[in-house]
């Protein structure tokens, strides 16, 4: 007989409930954030509509942008602290900006700027913008010879590679296709080669120093 009347009022009493659950529910966890390191802040303006990061080292600096648009892009390299011409360099790229590194890889108190770019498409085939900072005077070209000179090293090379600054070298290393192989599933390991730098008759030059595969 009062199962009626009742309902209603536990109907009220779960309104209340809730409502104070809601007003006393604790707000979503905020992270606290620190002041970021050059390569953090370069991968938070990656992921925007373009690249744009300042990176230095032995007293010169390097702000490297590009718009990351489409396929066809361009890498502004404008370097500051040169004591003879710090003229921006500017080169033409097909693909986009996918990170930037700073090192002195030939160990002359001067350092050089290596910026990775990545094709468009399923390939994403890299390919490496780069300069050195001549006795920290001006900027030359460093020259990066195509893996397709050298037939073993690009024996089952479809793209996907990575470069990496790593103990004095640039580090390269891409999945190794066999050739049944899907675009999506390459079967043959990893191929990792390890380049120097070294000084070239017209510039400078990385030179496959080791090649290792897992």
């Amino acid at each position: 007989m009062n199962r009626p009347a009742t309902t209603p009022l536990r109907l009220a009493l779960g309104l209340m409930v809730c409502a104070m659950s809601a007003l006393g529910k604790k707000p979503a966890a905020v992270t606290e954030t620190t002041p970021a390191s050059p390569s953090a802040q370069g991968a938070a303006n990656r992921s925007g509509a373009g690249f744009d990061q300042t990176l230095s080292l032995q007293g010169i600096g390097f702000h490297v942008t590009s718009a990351n648009a489409g396929s066809l892009n361009r890498v502004h390299i404008q370097p500051k602290g040169l004591k003879g011409d710090n003229t921006a360099v500017e080169k033409a790229i097909e693909g986009t900006v996918g990170m930037a590194e700073v090192a002195d890889l030939n160990v002359d108190g001067s350092p050089e700027i290596y910026v990775y770019v990545n094709s468009a498409g399923s390939g994403s085939y890299g390919s490496l913008v780069a300069y050195a900072a001549n006795k920290k005077k001006s900027l030359s070209e460093i020259y990066l010879p195509p893996l397709q000179d050298d037939a073993k090293a690009a024996k089952g090379y479809l793209g996907h590679d990575e470069f990496r600054i790593v103990e004095g070298t640039l580090v390269r290393r891409f999945p190794v296709y066999r050739d049944n192989d899907s675009n999506a599933k390459p079967t043959g390991g990893t191929r990792q080669i390890q380049y120097k730098l070294k000084a070239g008759e017209a510039g400078w030059i990385l030179k496959a120093d080791k090649t290792i595969e897992y």
